[in-house]
C-alpha cells in the first residue's frame, strides 16, 4: 500500500510540473495519457507509449503547438479501473483541455464520469459509445463496425453459421449485443448465430464453452476478448481441434501478442480494423491524403523499428487531431474551446480515413472506414481481404 501511494504522489507531483512548465514562453505544452503499462493490458498500453513518443517527436518537428514543443506525460493505471480513478483525480487538479485514455472501455468508462463537464476525454478504446454532444470522444472505428465488416464478408465468403465466445467485462459484453444485434438485421438475414458462449476474463479453463461450440458446427467463430483472455480462447480452439476461420477482436491485433502467441493461433485469423492497415493494397480505394498520411505513418515506423498494428495507429491519429485542432485555436484555449472545435472538425486527413465529427459525433469514423485484414504467420504481418466495408478483394 506505501509504494502504491508513494507512485501516485509521484505521478501527481510530474504532472503539477509539467503544468507549470507549460506555461512558460518556449516551454514544453504538456499533455497526460492515462493507459495500461503493467496489468493484462499492457500489451496495448505499452505499444501506445511507443507510438506516442514517436508521434510526439513527428509533431514538434513539424512545429509543436504554437510553435512551442508538445510533451506527454504517461501514467500507468494497471490495467485497473481504480487506479485509472485517483490517476484521473489528481490530473484534473491542473484543469488541463484534455485527458488521453486509458486503453481499456471498463477503465474509460471509469473515467468518464469525472469529466462529463470537461476536460476533453479522449478515449483509446472503439468498444466505448460516447454520448452525441458530450465531451467524451473516442478512438478508431466502433467494435460494431468492426463486426459489421466481419459479418459483411463471412457473408460473401459463404460463412453463415456464426459462433460466437465473448468475456464477461464492458468489452465482451458490448460484443455479444452488437454482434446479436447485427445478425437480427435484415441485411444478414442468411446469418445465423448457432451459438453463444461466455467466460469470465480471469478463467484458464473454456473447455465446456468450445465444446458447446463445435457441437453447433459453426463455419467461423468470432472470439472478443482481451489481451490474455483472447489467448485463452486460441488456446482451447486448439486443443479442441477446431480449424475453422477465427475472427478476433481489434484488442489482439498487436504484433507482440502474435508473435508470442505463434504456436497456437487459428490458421485462418481474422480481424476487422480501420483502414490504415489496407497500406500498400491497390484493391483499397483510399483517398490520396489518406494515402499521403499512411506513407508518413508506415516510414515513421520504420525509422523507429516499431511494427504497424492496431495499438501503433491510435496513437498516430487521436494525437495528432487533438494537436491541429488546439493550432486552430489561440494560445491557451479552454476546454470548452477544444470541444467545440473536435465537433465542427470534418475534413481531418489520418491513416484510418477522413475524419468527419460533424456526420460521426465523438468518433469521426464509421464502416465506410473499416476493412478486414488476415495474419499472415509466414510474413509476420496482416494482409487486407476485403475493399472498404467488408466486401471481400475481388468482388
Amino acid at each position: 500500500m506505501k509504494a502504491h501511494t508513494a507512485r501516485i504522489v509521484l505521478c501527481a507531483a510530474a504532472t503539477l510540473l509539467a503544468g507549470v512548465g507549460a506555461q512558460a514562453a518556449g516551454e514544453p505544452s504538456t499533455f497526460d495519457v492515462v493507459i495500461p503499462l503493467t496489468g493484462n493490458g499492457a500489451f496495448l498500453g505499452s505499444v501506445q507509449k511507443q507510438n506516442i513518443e514517436v508521434t510526439e517527436k513527428v509533431i514538434n518537428e513539424q512545429g509543436g503547438l504554437h510553435g512551442n514543443p508538445v510533451h506527454f506525460v504517461f501514467h500507468d493505471d494497471e490495467t485497473s479501473p481504480q487506479t485509472a480513478v485517483q490517476l484521473t483525480t489528481e490530473i484534473l487538479a491542473n484543469h488541463p483541455p484534455v485527458v488521453f485514455g486509458s486503453t481499456i472501455s471498463g477503465i474509460c468508462n471509469a473515467m468518464t464520469p469525472l469529466m462529463q463537464d470537461g476536460p476533453v476525454h479522449y478515449c483509446f478504446s472503439p468498444s466505448v459509445r460516447p454520448k452525441p454532444g458530450g465531451y467524451e470522444f473516442t478512438a478508431q472505428i466502433a467494435s460494431r463496425d468492426q463486426q459489421a465488416a466481419l459479418m459483411r464478408f463471412f457473408q460473401a465468403k459463404g460463412w453463415k453459421r456464426v459462433a460466437l465466445i465473448t468475456t464477461t467485462d464492458a468489452s465482451g459484453q458490448d460484443a455479444d449485443k452488437a454482434i446479436g444485434a447485427l445478425l437480427k438485421d435484415p441485411q444478414f438475414k442468411d446469418m445465423q448465430l448457432v451459438a453463444d458462449e461466455y467466460f469470465n476474463p480471469a478463467d484458464v479453463g473454456i473447455t465446456a464453452q468450445i465444446a458447446r461450440i463445435a457441437a453447433a458446427k459453426p463455419d467461423v467463430i468470432v472470439s472478443w476478448a482481451t489481451a490474455a483472455a483472447g489467448a485463452t480462447v486460441f488456446r482451447a480452439l486448439i486443443q479442441a481441434g477446431l480449424d475453422l476461420p477465427t475472427a478476433a477482436s481489434g484488442s489482439n491485433m498487436t504484433y507482440g501478442q502474435m508473435t508470442q502467441y505463434a504456436s497456437f493461433l487459428p490458421k485462418q485469423l481474422y480481424f476487422g480494423v480501420s483502414a490504415w492497415a489496407a497500406h500498400g493494397s491497390a484493391a483499397t480505394d483510399l483517398p490520396a491524403p489518406v494515402l499521403a498520411e499512411q506513407r508518413k505513418f508506415f516510414a515513421m515506423m520504420a525509422t523507429a523499428g516499431l511494427h504497424p498494428d492496431a495499438s501503433a495507429d491510435i496513437g498516430w491519429d487521436t494525437v495528432r487531431l487533438v494537436i491541429a485542432a488546439l493550432n486552430k485555436l489561440p494560445p491557451g484555449a479552454s476546454a470548452a474551446d477544444l470541444h467545440d472545435a473536435l465537433e465542427h472538425l470534418d475534413n481531418y486527413p489520418g491513416i484510418d480515413g477522413i475524419y468527419n465529427f460533424t456526420r460521426v459525433p465523438q468518433r469521426g469514423l464509421d464502416l465506410n472506414n473499416a476493412i478486414v485484414v488476415r495474419w499472415d504467420a509466414s510474413a509476420k504481418d496482416w494482409a487486407p481481404v476485403s475493399k472498404l466495408t467488408g466486401i471481400p478483394l475481388g468482388q
